[in-house]
């Protein structure tokens, strides 16, 4: 293949790359996979891609020398020709980056929630966040946590989660009314008798790659009630911290649940 063509087939290759990135950020997707400090720098990759790409496809047939002295006199030779095909090249670039663009669902399937910890105690389940959070007492939490018209604190999960590594925080929230939202999934550690489930959300520091679950316990008393397996539902009910096998859970005692809409950011991020 000539030197032209190859310039061509890799601009495209460039400007496919640019393409994707682009995409995501003009689709929404890009909040699935990166925390909101990371996106712009995808964004200027997306944009230098297109540029630099626009550039080699609007100079693709300009010629030039070697650059260097062959001693011989003889003409310059292709320091262009890859030990690759072109077309191959061009496949290995661009197919599996399609196709995993075409194929993704944009979410975890529930044996990747469960290695990202949806079944791990917050006791287990290291973090830079563990007792970070500040010092609280029943009159601050007022203070700080809207409630509900029925009289319930609202709490993120995350609040919840991480309360179990802090016991000022733990015994302020000990049996307060709460109303919180996540995802709802089965409980599959201990629920001998059927009346449990987990509710989990994830945390992502930078992008989904390095994203954790961050779940809780409802307990019921009794069958729970049906809903959508990973759908979002808003939680209310006491928050109690019992000793289950030496450790320590997180445990909403449920008073009622509700189908809710999912957020706009479905994920925790760190600010």
């Amino acid at each position: 293949m000539n030197p032209v063509a190859r310039r061509i087939l890799f601009s495209l290759a460039i400007l496919g790359w640019g393409a994707v990135l682009l995409y995501f950020h003009s689709s929404g997707r890009i909040t699935k996979y990166l925390a909101p400090d990371f996106r712009p720098i995808a964004l200027s990759g997306g944009l230098g891609l297109a540029v630099l790409g626009l550039f080699n496809l609007f100079y693709c047939r300009v010629s030039t020398t070697c650059g260097h002295d062959h001693g011989d006199g003889g003409a310059c030779h292709d320091h262009e020709a890859p030990d690759l095909h072109p077309l191959a090249i061009l496949l290995l670039m661009l197919l599996p980056v399609g196709l995993a663009v075409a194929w993704t669902k944009d979410e975890y399937s529930a044996s990747t929630l469960a290695r990202k910890g949806l079944y791990e105690t917050p006791a287990s389940t290291p973090t830079f966040l563990a007792g970070s959070l500040p010092a609280l007492t029943r009159e601050e939490i007022e203070k700080s946590h809207s409630k509900t018209p029925d009289g319930y604190y609202e709490f993120s999960l995350m609040e919840l989660f991480y309360s179990t590594g802090d016991r000022d925080l733990q015994n302020a929230i000990n049996g307060l009314k709460v109303e919180t939202e996540g995802r709802w999934v089965d409980e599959k550690v201990r629920n001998p008798n059927g009346t449990r489930k987990r509710l989990y959300r994830l945390f992502i520091t930078c992008c989904a790659a390095d994203s954790r679950a961050v779940p809780i316990i409802l307990e019921f008393g009794k069958t729970p009630p049906n809903q959508q397996e990973n759908g979002w539902v808003k939680v209310a009910g006491t928050m109690t911290f019992p000793l289950e096998e030496g450790i320590i859970q997180p445990v909403l005692r449920v008073d009622r649940v509700l189908a809710a809409e999912p957020p706009y950011e479905e994920s925790f991020l760190r600010n």
